[in-house]
């Protein structure tokens, strides 16, 4: 159970003060009866917004949420950096939200595809967990044509990236044509399929994220457009690497 008032101040509705107010106007529904008093006690679970509308609308579903997002070219994955983010692409009023939304790893400027985002830490850490094996997969489309042993060199698990000490865990390449390829990592270091392709003398010219575990960006989500990640969804992130 929560207040009314913090849990829509909690779900970037407003600050209390606001939250009353708009409750005198009978914007607040729960159950059918308009809730005046932002003191009244609901119950917090998935089936929150079937029962709460602020203005004739479902409430936006309380924490935990994660949602999947097709990103696309030219936004990037953070606060702190200049240009348009991700945010920018989900309801203004979720930037408010307590506990905040964070993208579980990121994808750069110049990177499209499957992105998750969530408030839910121990979710967040799991996926971006070196234990967790959770593999990503990525299309690269290059600017030379691949030369041949790039499939057993990224497999080797002795590959050294400029500037580290550690070598990269295996990794799956699958040729696609001659400058085009598909690469499965369970690391997420660095700009690391960039620098993978760089250190085999190639550049990767455009690059799109199409899996994460075995959950695959659905066909009909356009780029920029997003959706609540389902539980059947969030669990097919880990199946692979639990089986």
């Amino acid at each position: 159970m929560a207040r009314l008032d913090r849990l829509l101040a909690n779900l970037g509705y407003g600050s209390r003060k606001e939250v009353q107010a708009l409750a005198r106007t009978g914007a607040i529904v729960f159950d059918g009866q308009a809730i005046k008093d932002t003191g009244y006690k609901v119950p917090i679970s998935a089936e929150l917004p079937q029962l709460l509308t602020i203005g004739g609308a479902p409430v936006d579903p309380p924490a935990p949420l994660t949602l999947l997002m097709h990103k696309p070219l030219g936004v990037v994955c953070s606060h702190r950096e200049p240009g348009r983010s991700v945010y920018e692409l989900l309801p203004r009023r979720w930037r408010a939200r307590m506990p905040a939304l964070s993208t579980v790893g990121r994808l750069d400027l110049d990177t499209s595809g499957l992105l998750l985002i969530t408030d839910d830490g121990p979710f967040l850490h799991r996926v971006i967990s070196p234990r967790s094996h959770v593999a990503k997969r990525y299309v690269a489309e290059l600017a030379r044509p691949l030369r041949g042993d790039e499939a057993a060199v990224f497999a080797a698990g002795e590959l050294m990236l400029e500037g580290e000490t550690d070598p990269l865990a295996p990794a799956v390449l699958e040729v696609l044509g001659e400058r085009r390829a598909r690469l499965t990592i369970i690391e997420g270091r660095y700009h690391q399929v960039r620098r993978m392709f760089a250190a085999v003398g190639n550049h990767v010219e455009a690059l799109h994220r199409d899996r994460v575990g075995r959950l695959d960006l659905p066909d009909a989500l356009a780029p920029g457009e997003w959706r609540i990640l389902t539980p059947d969804e969030q669990a097919a992130i880990f199946a692979e690497s639990e089986a």
